[in-house]
């Protein structure tokens, strides 16, 4: 199994929109470095009110950017 798909298995019970806590949990970090992604434009995300929530494809692409430059 590639690494691009061992991600989409380990993410498929996740739900299809993150919040920053979940992604973090996900990457293994703290929130406030998923905030920095998320500013930096690192993650794409969507702003619904004062939360971001980010799209399980977007947090995906992030990923698969990742796996390249290794």
């Amino acid at each position: 199994m590639n690494p691009a798909e061992m991600y989409k298995t380990v993410l498929q019970n996740c739900p299809e929109i993150l919040s920053i806590t979940d992604v973090s949990k996900i990457l293994g970090v703290s929130d406030k470095t998923v905030y920095k992604l998320v500013k930096n434009g690192s993650i794409a995300s969507t702003k619904v009110g004062r939360s971001h929530r980010i799209a399980k494809p977007n947090l995906l692409s992030y990923l698969k950017v990742g796996i390249k430059a290794m």
